[in-house]
């Protein structure tokens, strides 16, 4: 494909991405002169109608729609059986690409990226069209910070608020919605839940599920709970972990209604993060326990959050009180009745007794806990990965060592779970640059790469891996894999050299494919010098074209080859007399000059032969002389 120009305007140039459906490129617009994003069907995908409707659905869906945070549609066409796209060519990387290099973002960061994503997705949703696939890997970045969505390759139009797809699982299975997950009417609320963990990514470095196979993964989307984002970030405020319980309720009805009211509260949100930095309802000014968001039942509908409060309330003297003035209220009380609660639950706080917090790190946990008892002290214990130290012994605690405190205060020790595990994925038949994607989003790496002749797989596409699917390994792994080199060259058996002179053989191999390889002479008393007397690789070997064939051929052994010189003397007769000279040696019989002459023409020949050497002279298939050397 690279160097190829389609419609002899769109010239190919560099491959910069690609999916299970297609494969992205940057190319030049020869007629307005500038870079643009090309998108091609795989060239497996071409027959198969269903593919191609949802490639042409793509093209249709993202050109009806004009917005600044969306990848502009430019054109769409069929060159030589190649389904393309043009689109708005972006420098730049995908949110996954930052997430992984960056998270968890600033809160800051976190919200304005998702107010983009928010104004894309709500002008889709004003055209009647759900993306259906959110994810921070359809999230474009560009060097000034500008976010793109893309890929609308299975949006659905609407006709009110959800749509008629029944049966069918669509979108990816860390970022999609439970009715998705179901396989039921998708609306753009399901848009909303995808977001909500686009942004749980952006503020923990973390997806909400995990699991060991997409289908555990589809099931804890419909049946647990995410871990709180402000437990994996305490710096997350309270507000923005409202706004990301509320977007990933399980029921379409407790999220927000569409949209715009999304947008509303981010806005709402970066006006407390601007106006008063220095109070950020974090972790770092208040107790956890402030503000912890309220999970909404179904008929709710809305959050009962201070985000969600748009009305006032009256003092008791009989004016109101402001949103601002209420907020702060209801926070000073949760903030009192919080730390009155913490220092009641200190332990013994009236206790005149103190004690040293033992060490407890790298010791097995039950043996830790033990410690901690015996010299009063309570214990809570927590679990973390880690791959320096061995499951179920003590990564770290709090307070620290040699602290002095009460007795019966409570020390928190972190647990190691060992390693993290993942699931190796298959890479077999993805090319190399998918494969490499593949190892980096599992949380492997690349080991080594080795290259080998394949017939029936296509040039740089994976033919073998290890370890292999399905096992589960720690993240962090080398991944080995092979890499076909194509079909490779043609293989033939070789043929049966031995007995040939050397210099006969030469238009033989020619004519194969194959090369002359080491020659060697070796004594041999049997066959004349020059003749071969072995091969490698043996006769019958199957061998590839252009392989290299070594000879052994005789050396004359001094005095074991003899050799005369035969003269004839053509007698009367016809005028054109038939004449052979023949010898007889170890090696058998054999003719070593045959012609045609005239009577009384002089023919001198030199013969050889090995070992007893019996010369005999034909004319006219009559013998005329015989002579032994």
């Amino acid at each position: 494909m690279l160097n190829r120009t389609l419609d002899d305007r769109y010239t190919i140039l560099e491959r910069i991405g690609g999916g299970g459906m297609a494969d992205v490129y940057r190319a030049h617009d020869k007629l307005l002169d500038r870079s643009v994003a090309v998108k091609v069907l795989r060239s497996q995908f071409t027959d198969d109608e269903e593919f191609v409707s949802r490639f042409r659905r793509e093209a249709q869906a993202a050109a009806r729609l004009s917005h600044p945070n969306i990848v502009n549609i430019y054109d769409v066409g069929l060159d030589d059986q190649a389904y393309y796209i043009i689109m708005e060519y972006i420098s730049g990387e995908t949110l996954k690409d930052k997430i992984e290099r960056e998270a968890p973002l600033p809160v800051e960061t976190a919200v304005r990226i998702s107010i983009e994503i928010a104004e894309a997705l709500e002008h889709a949703h004003q055209n009647n069209l759900v993306h259906c696939d959110i994810k921070p890997h359809n999230i474009l970045v560009t060097r000034s910070g500008r976010i793109k969505v893309t890929d609308f390759g299975i949006a659905r139009a609407v006709t009110s608020s959800t749509m008629t797809n029944s049966g069918t699982i669509i979108g990816s299975v860390h970022y999609f919605s439970p009715e998705q997950a179901k396989g039921t009417a998708v609306g753009a609320k399901s848009d909303i839940y995808s977001l909500g963990v686009v942004l749980y990514e952006m503020l923990t470095g973390h997806v909400p599920f995990t699991g060991e196979s997409p289908i555990s993964i589809a099931l804890k989307h419909l049946q647990e709970e995410p871990k709180p984002p402000r437990e994996l970030n305490p710096d997350i405020p309270p507000l923005i972990e409202a706004i990301v319980v509320k977007a990933m309720a399980k029921e379409p009805v407790a999220r927000f209604n569409d949209i715009g009211e999304m947008i509303a509260d981010f806005r709402l949100t970066q006006h407390y993060l601007r106006d008063d930095r220095t109070r950020r309802l974090s972790r770092n000014d208040f107790p956890t326990q402030v503000l912890a968001p309220v999970t909404p039942s179904p008929d709710q509908g809305k959050l009962n959050t201070p985000l969600q409060s748009h009305t006032t309330a009256a003092k008791p003297d009989g004016t109101k009180l402001t949103k601002s003035s209420w907020l702060w209220g209801i926070l000073l009380f949760l903030l009192i009745g919080s730390a009155l609660a913490a220092f009641l639950g200190f332990g013994k706080f009236w206790s005149l007794n103190e004690v040293i917090v033992p060490d407890v790190i790298g010791k097995q946990v039950d043996t830790a806990r033990n410690i901690l008892i015996n010299n009063n002290l309570r214990v809570s214990v927590s679990d973390a990965f880690s791959d320096k130290v061995p499951a179920g012994y003590v990564i770290s605690q709090q307070p620290d060592p040699g602290t002095t405190v009460k007795e019966q205060r409570t020390v928190t020790v972190i647990v190691s779970k060992g390693g993290e595990v993942t699931v190796v994925p298959d890479l077999r038949g993805l090319n190399r640059r998918d494969a490499e994607l593949q190892i980096k989003n599992a949380g492997l790496k690349l080991g080594r790469v080795d290259e080998q002749f394949a017939q029936d797989t296509p040039q740089d596409m994976v033919i073998s891996q290890n370890p292999r699917p399905p096992a589960q390994i720690a993240k962090g792994t080398a991944i080995d894999i092979v890499i076909s080199k194509g079909a490779g060259p043609k293989k033939l058996s070789l043929p049966d050299f031995q007995g040939s002179l050397l210099s006969t053989v030469a238009t033989q191999l020619e004519s194969l494919k194959l090369k002359q390889g080491k020659v060697t002479e070796t004594p041999n008393d049997k066959y004349p010098p020059g003749t071969i007397v072995s091969q490698n690789p043996p006769p019958a070997t199957e061998v590839a074209e252009g392989t290299a064939i070594d000879f052994s051929v005789a050396k004359g052994v001094p005095g074991a080859v003899k050799r005369a010189v035969v003269q004839v003397t053509v007698p009367d007769g016809p005028a054109r007399q038939p004449l052979q000279i023949v010898i007889t040696d170890t090696n058998g019989r054999r003719v070593v000059y045959e012609g045609t002459h005239k009577p009384g023409e002089r023919v001198e020949k030199t013969v050889e032969g090995i070992g007893q050497v019996r010369v005999q002279v034909y004319i006219n298939e009559k013998l005329l002389q015989e002579q032994t050397i």
